[in-house]
């Protein structure tokens, strides 16, 4: 009887340790995949809210408020896992220079059958990801002046009082 319930001991010891384990790499593995996600997804977004009218007549970047945080959205939602929730949050967006930072929370949860009821226990695990992100030009010695003659043009005088408001 004594070895039989030392045997039940070490069992259930090795099965917590699997579910610790399982638990800990669900956690670093959603952590990287997180932050890629968010990364390549606001990168791509930027890109997209990119306003060449803007660029053609002023010569510098700007992006589209809107237009960005709708890009994201549908791009972060084509490429979320489903079995996790995700809560984001644009914390700076600005449009000339163009400068975004945004975070996520996303959920994890796991789920135990506990031989009590339907349900079984259910442990969270919460991940924070955030990331900044600045599109920037290069900048050209003999394109300057060029710049300096467009920034100070009236139509771009106009274009920067009309975004500014």
């Amino acid at each position: 009887m004594n070895k039989g319930m030392l045997t039940v001991g070490i069992i259930l010891l090795a099965l917590i340790a699997l579910s610790l384990l399982n638990v800990l790499n669900n956690y670093s593995t959603g952590s990287e995949l997180d932050y890629y996600l968010l990364k390549e997804t606001t990168d791509a977004a930027m890109v997209d809210a990119l306003d060449d009218f803007y660029y053609k007549r002023c010569g510098l970047y700007r992006i589209d408020r809107e237009k960005f945080v709708e890009s994201f959205l549908y791009r972060f939602a084509t490429n979320i896992d489903a079995s996790r929730g995700y809560k984001i949050g644009f914390y700076d967006i600005n449009e000339v220079p163009p400068k975004v930072s945004v975070k996520i929370d996303s959920l994890t949860s796991l789920s135990f059958n506990t031989g009590m009821g339907e349900d079984g226990e259910k442990l969270a695990a919460n991940i924070s990801t955030s990331y900044d992100a600045i599109l920037e030009q290069e900048a050209k010695t003999n394109v300057q002046t060029e710049l300096g003659l467009l920034l100070d043009s009236d139509e771009c005088k106009k274009l920067q009082a009309l975004y500014s408001n």
